[in-house]
């Protein structure tokens, strides 16, 4: 296995346990919970942390619609894309079991809380709509991807773009949470569904098809916008 391979599926982890994690144990702790801006704020620090460990080493993608997108923008080859996502995605669900193990370790622990999955409708934390799920995650992820190319353009300012892309990240939950949960990453949401089953696993499409979608728009935007 590659290198980069390795370091793909450890940065997963890294976000599902993190982010997931800190939404799952944290964030309605009794009198010092999180809460949403803690949320939040975990999922951007486990990019920005794994930016600066294995940015060098794999792009630090941890997102297969950031491979796809940087796929679709020119920025990675396509040889490697299928075996990144395999990765994103092992790690993503060993994070689901590892956070399991834990969560369950509190008596009254209850995978009818949903275990931080994402979901529409009646499985939305705000009852929103399919329909404003799917334009959520697809517009979501296509900044994402937007602000993921221009932070890494050999223009742009060297050394800032993990700061740029963990602070996007943090305000995509900050906006998104009460609508989907936030994935904005097929693999984050994986990793978590696989647990959950029934209908968290029923709804997964969506969270895969959506920011898909919405990471090769926002690449191919930033191309469209970028020449010089």
């Amino acid at each position: 296995m590659k290198n980069s391979y390795l370091a793909e599926c450890i940065g997963t982890f890294w976000l599902v346990l993190g982010g997931c994690g800190s939404a799952v144990l944290a964030a309605a702790f009794p009198d010092v919970g999180i809460g949403l801006a803690g949320v939040s704020l975990a999922f951007g620090l486990t990019v920005l942390t794994m930016a600066f460990a294995i940015g060098h080493i794999s792009g630090c993608h941890l997102n297969p619609a950031v491979s796809v997108g940087l796929c679709v923008g020119g920025r990675f080859p396509k040889a490697d894309l299928i075996p990144y996502i395999v990765a994103q995605v092992i790690g993503a669900i060993i994070a689901g079991g590892v956070l399991y193990v834990i969560a369950s370790g509190k008596a009254g622990f209850d995978l009818a809380g949903g275990f931080a999955s994402n979901g529409y409708g009646e499985h939305s934390p705000g009852g929103y709509s399919l329909v404003a799920a799917l334009v959520t995650e697809v517009v979501m992820t296509a900044i994402l991807l937007f602000v993921i190319m221009g932070a890494t353009d050999q223009r742009a300012p060297q050394g800032l773009a993990p700061i740029a892309i963990g602070l996007c990240l943090t305000l995509i939950h900050l906006i998104s949470i009460p609508v989907t949960n936030t994935s904005v990453n097929p693999a984050r949401s994986t990793g978590v569904a696989v647990y959950v089953g029934a209908w968290a696993l029923a709804q997964l499409w969506l969270f895969w098809v959506a920011p898909i979608v919405g990471g090769a728009l926002g690449a191919l935007m930033y191309r469209g916008i970028a020449k010089e």
